[in-house]
């Protein structure tokens, strides 16, 4: 599968599941769910949120990125810069979503730490796109 095809499908999908969980969050609160609502869970709220807001956005780069590569002529993604977009769209939400799953007195959990390494995987991916598009001649 061409990199255009592969991030097209990938955020298509990725921005159907994000929305999926924006609907889920959307009955916890309709049902004033306790688990998802209490005071003291505050902070599983947060990270699902987050998990929802940055998995949406994510979707949407990829879906951004596999337009890109099908129309600016001469723009390409090396394959680790590929990579690096699709895996630190899947990591950086992950995280917050696992962050959120099980909740320390107000911390969030374990799942946390994936994070930053999906942060650091979408800068690689976004800051190489950016530097193939400067080489583009026009």
């Amino acid at each position: 599968m061409n990199p255009s095809d592969r991030h097209l499908r990938f955020g298509w999908w990725s921005l159907f599941a994000f929305l999926t969980l924006g609907v889920v969050l959307e009955t916890l609160h309709g049902f004033k769910i306790g688990w998802y609502l209490d005071v003291d869970v505050e902070m599983r709220r947060l990270m699902f949120t987050l998990a929802h807001a940055h998995g949406t956005l994510l979707a949407l780069v990829n879906i951004a990125a596999g337009i890109t590569l099908r129309t600016v002529k001469g723009f390409e993604l090396t394959s680790g810069a590929s990579r690096s977009l699709i895996w630190g769209s899947i990591l950086l939400p992950a995280g917050f979503l696992l962050g959120g799953m099980i909740i320390h007195d107000g911390d969030p959990g374990l799942g946390v730490v994936l994070v930053p390494a999906g942060a650091l995987l979408l800068l690689y991916g976004v800051g190489s796109a950016a530097r193939a598009l400067g080489k583009v001649k026009s």
